[in-house]
């Protein structure tokens, strides 16, 4: 599929629910979300037909749902199932934020399709909706060097100067919603990795 537009309807913030996970790496996409609902004066309301908390935003005359599932997150794809199968949203118009491994806290990059990484939330999403192309923001966390490590690591709180890189980037993915809903997917992917 192209990826010079976009029919954005949906934006996910994977991470676990609760407070011992609040401020750890894994839940970098509750942190964009929660940026994002804010930014445009949204709050989250609990829907349990979605399994996780939902709020709408109106950027840029289009209205997006944002979506937190509160089901953890090796179960993420039921939530963002079940919000797409009951408004008829399709996997093209879905954006999934979720941390990253695979770069280090100072960049942030969207990206349509592909595998999943292992990343067990983008895993569990490829297989409830049967499809890889949907459209990602990866906010990356560093990598802990060791394969055997990321599990501990990415449950672990950022440092200091690591959480201060990763809001900057989340701060730097909120100033480009606005391209991604009116449809300029091109145009945010190339702002967003010029900074």
């Amino acid at each position: 599929m192209s990826v010079r537009s976009i029919d954005l309807k949906v934006i996910v913030g994977l991470g676990n629910p609760g407070s011992k996970y609040t401020e750890t790496r894994h839940n970098a996409g509750f942190w964009f979300i929660e940026e994002v609902a804010r930014h445009y004066s949204a709050t989250f309301r609990p829907e349990k037909k979605f399994h996780g908390e939902v709020a709408k935003v109106s950027v840029a005359g289009k209205d997006i749902w944002l979506l937190k599932p509160d089901t953890f997150m090796n179960l993420s794809g039921r939530a963002v199932q079940s919000l797409l199968s009951f408004y008829r949203i399709t996997a093209e118009q879905l954006l999934v934020a979720h941390d990253e491994i695979d770069l280090n806290p100072g960049t942030a990059k969207l990206k349509t399709g592909g595998g999943h990484g292992g990343h067990n939330g983008l895993r569990d999403i490829i297989n409830q909706l049967g499809t890889k192309e949907f459209h990602r923001l990866r906010i990356g966390v560093g990598h802990p060097g060791s394969k055997d490590q990321v599990v501990d690591f990415v449950l672990h709180n950022a440092s200091r100067d690591e959480r201060a890189l990763i809001d900057k980037d989340i701060d730097d993915a909120v100033s480009v919603v606005p391209d991604l809903a009116s449809g300029a997917f091109e145009q945010a992917m190339q702002t967003l990795h010029s900074k």
